[in-house]
């Protein structure tokens, strides 16, 4: 491989320092991943390299690439077998010629379907349809020794004890332990490894991320599409607004799944930006572009996704839209979403994606991913022309819904109390939100950090959970968090875990949890 060609394994999009490699393996099949296990002292799988934690950053390991993992193929039941490698963009253009999908997509579509179940990614539907782990049902996993373990759901399940005994991992009987602490019962979780009383064994290798095994392949579940898709952008003018018409939006989803009625509001995710968010936008010109003109006085903006009848005509979602206020329209899901939505002030301004309207929906999806693009644009360029030290500073944390405001307010009270500039988008319907400092000095980035730590003592008292979507990796703060979390027995009682599956520290080390002096091999 050629320096040029290296470069690209080197960093993630955490831009992790430091990244470097001996030298990466683009292993084809299962005999040449446990020839790279062999061959080298430390490894670390990699898929898209879309790490938001710098869990694809290697510091020194030889990069095993899952890419050409890319094998794809239907399954009974309607489930759908997928190498390590197949993106989500691939897997959903599959399933999209026999009328399927796989619902828990997160944000971005060139993850990889190692790299998604490695981190147990969620995404805007979790609200409706839960992450990765509700959907996976099959793993093939390599162990640290190269021996391959093929799990089924509902196969192999934890002694009520505590505890698997498993009949060869590595060429011996291993008896891996089941950590004893209690995970935060939240909509998404991605922090460290799984546990719960006599829980599948499949679920260990799901969110830790790498370091028990390399995912090879998955057999996901799929399902046929029965609707159709319409997202709406409404701007309010405070935030509490917004947050009483998301729970207003999300009690109707839910009533309406309770009782199975076919013309109530099904709502599967609704995303947030606070009044911070929106000046970024009009700052850079984003809103312009993608045909939303935002104001000053905006205070927030909910991007909402609602569910139809995948029968409903573009002409006939018109005509329930401008006939909504009539008494005599139709009782259907879109005439009962503008009445909720009416009250609020909301439809004068309201930006819409119909159903099979493809291009107005990837502008309003555009607008949101323009945040985080002028985010870290900003980071970037204070980093060039103020300090280098300066750097991305912020948290992907959830609690339950109902704690969602006390949350918020912990935000504004811990930055502005430090007098740190950040802005706060993410998944409401969740409780899932991403708070970012844009830092304005090397000072700032300590003080968010610090901030971070604050955040997460205060989430643990909420019944919330510091580390959602994004994982661990090597991300100090994260770290912190996740020990913060668990304490230091729950981190010991992970390390148990990762030596009775990977004894010499082989795989991913560093990620999770620091590296102990004298468990690892030398990877200099």
């Amino acid at each position: 491989m050629e320096p040029g060609e290296l470069e690209a394994y080197l960093h993630d999009e955490a831009h992790f320092p430091g990244g470097w490699t001996p030298g990466v393996f683009l292993p084809r099949t299962e005999a040449e991943v446990a020839g790279a296990l062999a061959e080298a002292p430390a490894v670390l799988a990699s898929g898209a390299r879309s790490s938001l934690t710098g869990g694809a950053t290697p510091l020194g390991e030889w990069v095993v690439s899952m890419e050409r993992f890319t094998l794809l193929e239907a399954c009974g039941g309607g489930e759908v077998r997928a190498g390590a490698g197949v993106t989500l963009e691939a897997l959903e253009r599959f399933l999209g010629e026999s009328g399927r999908w796989y619902p828990p997509v997160p944000t971005f579509t060139g993850a990889t379907v190692g790299g998604v179940v490695s981190t147990n990614a969620a995404g805007a539907a979790t609200f409706k349809y839960g992450s990765t782990r509700d959907w996976v049902v099959g793993l093939t996993v390599m162990l640290a020794s190269g021996g391959v373990l093929d799990l089924e759901r509902g196969e192999v399940r934890a002694h009520r004890d505590g505890y698997f005994d498993l009949e060869d991992v590595g060429g011996r009987r291993a008896r891996v332990p089941v950590p004893g602490y209690r995970m935060p019962d939240v909509a998404k979780r991605s922090a460290g490894y799984h546990a719960e009383p006599e829980m599948d064994l499949i679920d260990l290798f799901i969110g830790a991320e790498g370091t028990l095994g390399i995912v090879l392949e998955a057999r996901l579940g799929a399902v046929p599409r029965r609707v159709s898709t319409l997202t709406a952008l409404a701007v309010l003018p405070e935030e509490s607004a917004a947050f009483e018409l998301a729970a207003e939006l999300r009690q109707a989803a839910l009533a309406t799944r309770a009782g199975g009625d076919p013309c109530g509001v099904e709502v599967a995710a609704i995303e947030m930006m606070d009044a911070r968010c929106l000046a970024i936008l009009r700052e850079d010109g984003a809103d312009r572009r993608q045909g939303v003109e935002l104001r000053d006085a905006d205070g927030a903006a909910l991007l909402i996704q609602a569910e139809l009848p995948a029968a409903l005509g573009e002409q006939q979602a018109f005509e329930q839209i401008g006939g909504f206020e009539n008494s005599n329209a139709p009782d259907t899901p879109l005439v009962r979403l503008c009445r909720l939505l009416a009250p609020w002030g909301v439809l004068e301004r309201l930006h819409v994606a119909l159903p099979g309207d493809a291009a107005r929906a990837a502008q309003l999806f555009a607008l949101r991913e323009a945040v985080p693009v002028g985010v870290n644009r900003r980071v970037g360029e204070a980093q060039r022309t103020v300090h280098p030290a300066i750097q991305k500073v912020a948290a992907d944390m959830v609690v339950p819904f109902e704690r969602f405001p006390e949350m918020m307010r912990a935000y504004r009270r811990g930055f502005e109390r430090r007098g740190l500039d950040y802005a706060i988008w993410g998944h409401i319907s969740d409780g899932n939100v991403h708070p970012n400092v844009l830092p304005r000095s090397a000072a700032e980035v300590e003080a968010g950090k610090l901030a971070l730590l604050e955040f997460g003592r205060e989430l643990a008292l909420l019944g919330g959970c510091p580390l959602s979507e994004h994982g661990t990796g090597r991300n100090p703060v994260k770290q912190a968090l996740l020990a913060q979390l668990y304490g230091d027995s729950g981190i010991l009682q992970m390390r148990a875990v990762k030596a009775a599956f990977d004894p010499a520290g082989k795989l991913a080390p560093g990620v999770v949890f620091p590296r102990l002096a004298g468990t690892c091999p030398s990877v200099g």
